[in-house]
């Protein structure tokens, strides 16, 4: 882990020197020319020296993580690096890494006499000295305490693997409770008359005994055939070691040719090769971490058409796709019943709980989360304990310390730490970080996004690709490997929601708190970090307490605060001391979520905070921005959601870094009026700088009619107030954003029409519209805007006389489709083929609609209905029954003979659906 914060370190000394900083300052300030090129001078001997002390540690962090030595060397490792992150970024800002319009530097301004500053710039010159030495003792204590490993230590790992792969086999069909499908499926893939070979992959998190399940059916079919092998297959195999063992099991050691130890590459795969040739053979690929450590195989595996079979297990989704057609299993954590019973097996001699232990096994358990491999350890760890009522809410109290420190649990550990391991190290501190929520706690993919990338996890890769990108693709690659449980897509298709298993999180929080990664405020009680924390760069606040302020004050060094809970009431002053705590005690801040806070007043202190990239007053009472807002030239992320913030200070447009920003006031979605949110109010030209913002919800039209041209770089926007007469100008503009996927455009009042025939042609990525107010006649039918293949479509008080609806049918790949207050018309029909894809559709306040016909083949995937406010529709939809896949039916404010008419409707039966009356 410890080489992740290398990274950080590497990266940001990076930028420093590739800014130039020292070059700029010479021209005005050349006196200390000297000075600042012996400064950057000494970074880039501890780049080179960081550099190699990274490739080092990615070398010996598996095989040394259980040395003492090599630990407390880590521990100093981590103390430098931090010290180092800390001085580049007070270079940064000191020696201008941006300058204002004047072209003074930042110790110029007001508040930072030149005297002081060049006071601290000695001080940095002294601290990069001071660095310097301080690696080149590390690099000595490493050399004579901490053991270097020789090129025969890479097989410790394959060893590790294996160790695990044989606990897991131990655990006998005991553990098979839940997967007998799966079991009577893999034994009929294994004994079907199919003469290809075919190969078949297992699939899913570790621990959920995919490895019991091959092992199982590997002893009972494998005497059926001709030869039969089981690999267990490391992160760092080597082809030669794994065909040697294959050649192993498949002959017998007696019969393994004479010149076996000497052979080459090329003549162990022919002799292996040769013996497969003519035989039926069964080979199990046990943990495969890659995609390639097959294929690198495939050439030595014959295929000769006598019904052999390859059985492969791994964590990782991209294995998956090696298998034959119709040959994957995945597994899935155990059902409430199914844990319940192998609970029992596990934990009572009987197999029988008492009565008073029910309560409290059922605690216990819970807290497995259907992770077979947890509920085998935990069950066995409590069949040797007093089954009293007393020790088992211990245990239940103090499961996480188990996990962590009991040895009976070392194989849960072992397993998912071996994940952990595998993880590239850009992977790492993401996966660290989702682990300082709370349990449970849905992460939301764009949320997570944005934190991501202002903690500075995320390096950019070049080319046109953002760094938001960068961090979905981390993301996927986090869901892939089984360290993110994926809960729920979007519309297209991409992560919506995300959460990790309770017991992945509580080894993750370990190594956080090992690592001096990040603490939540779970962990401070009795006015202390507990269990030895001693403390981290990162505090996510759970609850707010009477005790949150202490914790802050007492680490100096954190990076980020992100406050979640917004539930709580929690007094002004109270939230005044919260914010003054991270104002006084974290100079060096990054990111700062306060959301929900009932904070009145921004302190102008605000702008000291000169590293800050991410600040959210997001459901806060904040009234406006100080002036100081300006000073936050590293700002990337400003969220002022439903704050009661109108208008934005002149500086605004100062804060050239922006990418995402969030400012508008919520209304309800079922309002029956004309919609009137508040749009965030921009000062004059506010908009001309902010060229890298990629999110602008919401602004005026008035305020941005003039520039929006300039923001190539936007892939969300949502325009208020819009006037007939802006149309033009915005259309043009918005045809400029090449890389625009949403799109919402709102009149300023129900009797503007909106114009949009001219944004010809429209952005080719574009896939979701929202349009709030008129549309012109044959704006649907023939605007390109609407001849899109979009996912999402809203169209809020249109007023269409014609449904629009025959005229989207094209758009194949519509998910959503939302028509409120839409259409003026009598009927809606839906004919057969309409929609194959439509997940959602909302049919709100169409003040006429009479008649609703749903013939049997349309919107054939449809899983939520949404009718409401429709006053005028008394008869239950003609063809409703047809939706079979339908999951949510909701009735929203409907008449009393509506509500008649649904309950004597023989065609609703069976159906279920819920229903709220007209008050």
């Amino acid at each position: 882990m410890a080489e992740t914060i290398l990274l950080l370190a590497i990266e940001k000394i990076g930028i420093a020197l590739a800014n130039g900083a020292a070059k700029q300052a010479n021209a005005k300030f050349a006196k200390y020319r000297t000075q600042l090129k012996e400064l950057e001078g000494g970074m880039g001997r501890i780049v080179t020296e960081l550099n190699v002390m990274h490739c080092s540690i990615c070398q010996m962090d598996i095989r040394n993580r259980s040395d003492e030595a090599y630990l407390a060397w880590l521990k100093e490792v981590r103390r430098v690096a931090h010290g180092m992150e800390d001085m580049v970024d007070q270079y940064l800002y000191l020696v201008g890494q941006e300058h204002d319009t004047t072209g003074c530097f930042f110790y110029l301004k007001k508040g930072f006499k030149k005297p002081k500053s060049m006071f601290s710039l000695s001080t940095i010159a002294s601290k990069v000295k001071e660095i310097e030495r301080d690696l080149t003792h590390l690099s000595q204590t490493k050399d004579r305490w901490v053991p270097m490993t020789n090129s025969g230590d890479s097989r410790y790992i394959v060893q590790m693997s294996q160790e695990l792969a044989s606990n897991s086999l131990s655990l006998g069909e005991e553990g098979l409770v839940g997967n007998e499908d799966n079991k009577q499926k893999l034994v009929q893939w294994l004994e079907d008359d199919e003469l290809a070979r075919s190969i078949i992959v297992l699939h899913g998190m570790g621990g959920l005994g995919k490895t019991v399940l091959a092992a199982t059916v590997y002893k009972k079919e494998r005497e059926k055939y001709n030869c039969h092998a089981w690999v267990s297959i490391s992160q760092t195999y080597t082809k030669e070691d794994v065909l040697r063992r294959l050649i192993i099991d498949l002959m017998g050691k007696e019969n393994v040719p004479a010149a076996f130890a000497t052979m080459d590459f090329a003549a162990i795969q022919e002799t292996l090769k040769r013996h497969l040739e003519q035989k039926k053979y069964l080979i199990i690929f046990d943990d495969v971490w890659t995609p390639e450590a097959y294929t690198d195989l495939f050439g030595a595996l014959t295929e000769n058409r006598n019904g052999s079979r390859i059985i492969i297990t791994t964590r990782n989704s991209d294995v998956a796709h090696l298998a034959t057609p119709n040959r994957i299993l995945v597994l899935e954590p155990l059902s409430k019943d199914e844990s319940w019973v192998l609970f029992c097996k596990k934990a009572f001699p009987n197999h029988k709980c008492p009565p008073e232990l029910k309560t409290l096994s059922e605690q216990i358990l819970w807290k497995c989360e259907g992770l077979p491999l947890a509920i085998v350890s935990v069950g066995s760890l409590l069949f040797v304990r007093d089954k009293t009522m007393d020790e088992w809410r211990r245990i239940n109290n103090q499961l996480s310390w188990e996990l962590i420190n009991n040895p009976m649990l070392d194989h849960v550990r072992n397993i998912l730490h071996l994940s952990f391991i595998y993880l590239p190290p850009y992977l790492k501190s993401c996966f660290l970080f989702c682990s300082l929520f709370p349990e449970d706690y849905l992460l939301k993919r764009k949320s997570l996004i944005r934190l991501l990338v202002t903690e500075g996890f995320i390096v950019e890769r070049g080319g046109s690709c953002t760094m938001e990108e960068v961090a979905e693709g981390y993301l996927n690659e986090l869901v892939q490997r089984n360290m993110l449980q994926l809960i729920e897509r979007n519309s297209l298709g991409r992560i919506k929601l995300l959460r990790m298993h309770d017991v992945v999180r509580e080894l993750a929080i370990d190594l956080c708190h090992r690592e001096c990664f990040g603490v939540t405020s779970e962990d401070y009680r009795g006015g202390r970090l507990v269990n030895g924390i001693s403390g981290g760069r990162r505090l996510v606040v759970h609850k707010l307490s009477n005790t949150t302020n202490e914790l802050i004050s007492s680490m100096h060094h954190l990076r980020s605060v992100i406050v979640l809970d917004n539930m709580m009431q929690m007094s002004q002053p109270q939230s005044m001391l919260l914010l003054a705590s991270v104002l006084c005690n974290s100079r060096y801040i990054a990111v700062l979520e306060l959301n929900g806070l009932p904070i009145e007043q921004l302190p102008d202190a605000i702008g000291d905070l000169f590293n800050l990239r991410h600040l959210s007053l997001r459901n806060s009472r904040v009234k406006f921005l100080p002036r100081s807002i300006e000073n936050l030239v590293n700002l990337m992320i400003l969220d002022l959601f439903n704050s009661d913030i109108q208008k934005l200070p002149r500086g605004i447009a100062k804060l050239k870094k922006l990418r995402h920003l969030y400012a508008e006031k919520i209304c309800g979605l079922f309002e029956r009026k004309f919609p009137s949110r508040i749009a965030l109010r921009f000062p004059k030209d506010g908009l001309c700088n902010l060229t890298n913002l990629q999110t602008l919800v919401a602004v005026g039209a008035d305020d941005c009619t003039m520039h929006l041209w300039k923001l190539t770089q936007m892939r969300t926007i949502r325009l208020w107030d819009v006037k007939v007469v802006q149309c033009e100008q915005l259309c043009a503009s918005l045809a400029e954003m090449q890389f625009l996927s949403s799109l919402a455009i709102h009149a300023v009042d129900e009797h503007q029409v909106l114009q949009l025939d001219g944004l010809n042609p429209p952005p080719s990525q574009l896939q979701k519209i929202c349009i709030l107010g008129r549309l012109a006649a044959g704006t649907i039918e023939h605007s390109p805007l609407f001849q899109l293949n979009l996912t999402e479509l809203s169209l809020h008080w249109t007023q269409l006389t014609e449904s629009p609806v025959p005229s989207i049918t094209t758009m194949s790949n519509l998910t959503v489709l939302w028509l409120n207050r839409a259409f003026n018309g009598e009927e809606l029909t839906f004919l057969p083929g309409w929609f194959p894809k439509l997940k959602t559709l909302y049919l709100q306040d169409l003040p006429n609609l009479k008649s609703l016909v749903l013939h049997e083949g349309t919107m054939v995937n449809l899983e939520t209905f949404w009718l409401a406010q429709l006053d005028r529709l008394t008869e239950v939809p003609l063809g409703i029954e047809f939706l079979v896949p339908l999951k949510d039916l909701f009735f929203r404010e409907i008449t009393d003979e509506f509500f008649t008419s649904l309950c004597e409707c023989p065609r609703m039966y069976g159906m279920r659906w819920q229903y709220t009356l007209q008050q």
